[in-house]
């Protein structure tokens, strides 16, 4: 999608995850609308390259090395987009983890590692940001990336569906609190989006591509650009009286399971 240069001109976006994946395709549509950004990894190979990528297509971008685990490095994350640009009005709560372990194999600490990351991690970047976000000359944008699976269930990825069933749970709540402060706050449900490395974990290289593909009513899989088109549009104008939702792309998978009683199969050992 062409965007227009002004649609998010002179607005700040921080995003963590921001140097692979759905981060970094989110960080391109927002430059493109015009957005400077700041992006924040643990891995700082990533963010470089995201970074060169970026700076290529003409993008006005930093990078900061953050885990969302640790609260004070989020607060630092947030404090260095006021530093180089004086303001920051979005935020895109995106760092994620996940791997796939039935629930009577998982560990205390594989629980505990995805949780930290995915609803710790969010809600850090929510707490961190506020008052930035509340001094929005444009209104503060809070977004986070859920999934449909967190409503479901998630067989063979526990962790994450209480994750991020959790952020769902965070970000209804917080649109109601922070509406008054002009803070609109919404999550992206993306499908399975077939250039991350998630899909190809969790579906292809458990063998379930075609099975996956199979509960798509429209026959493929999403590209990190149709996540990204969805936050351009909650992040703009267009988006101004949007608060409180989880807008889904996923194709129609939800809609196709919940009608046909679809059930994912190839993650459990067979029993006598």
């Amino acid at each position: 999608m062409t965007y227009t240069k002004d649609a998010l001109a002179g607005r700040v976006a921080l995003i963590t995850g921001g140097g692979s994946g759905i981060g970094l395709g989110i960080a391109k549509a927002l430059a493109a609308a015009g957005a400077k950004l700041l992006l924040a990894s643990r891995n700082v190979e990533r963010l470089d390259s995201a970074l060169e990528e970026l700076r290529c297509l003409g993008a006005e971008a930093a990078r900061v090395k953050c885990d969302v685990r640790k609260y004070e490095e989020v607060e630092a994350a947030v404090k260095t987009a006021g530093e180089i640009y004086g303001s920051l009005d979005i935020v895109v709560a995106n760092a994620a983890g996940n791997f796939v372990v039935p629930a009577a194999e998982m560990s205390p600490n594989a629980w505990k590692v995805v949780i930290d990351i995915d609803l710790n991690g969010t809600f850090f970047c929510a707490r961190a940001s506020y008052e930035a976000l509340k001094a929005s000359r444009f209104g503060g944008r809070f977004l986070a990336i859920s999934t449909t699976r967190a409503l479901e269930g998630w067989p063979g990825c526990a962790h994450a569906g209480a994750a991020k069933a959790g952020i769902m749970s965070l970000i209804r709540t917080l649109s109601a609190e922070w509406g008054r402060d002009g803070i609109r706050c919404n999550t992206i449900a993306p499908g399975a989006i077939g250039d991350t490395e998630g899909v190809r974990r969790i579906y292809e290289d458990q063998g379930r591509k075609a099975l996956e593909l199979g509960s798509i009513p429209l026959g493929k899989f999403g590209q990190t650009s149709d996540i990204a088109n969805a936050a351009v549009f909650l992040c703009s104008d267009a988006g101004q009286y949007v608060t409180g939702a989880d807008l889904v792309v996923d194709g129609g998978r939800n809609r196709s399971r919940a009608s046909t009683g679809y059930v994912p199969e190839g993650l459990w050992k067979e029993t006598a």
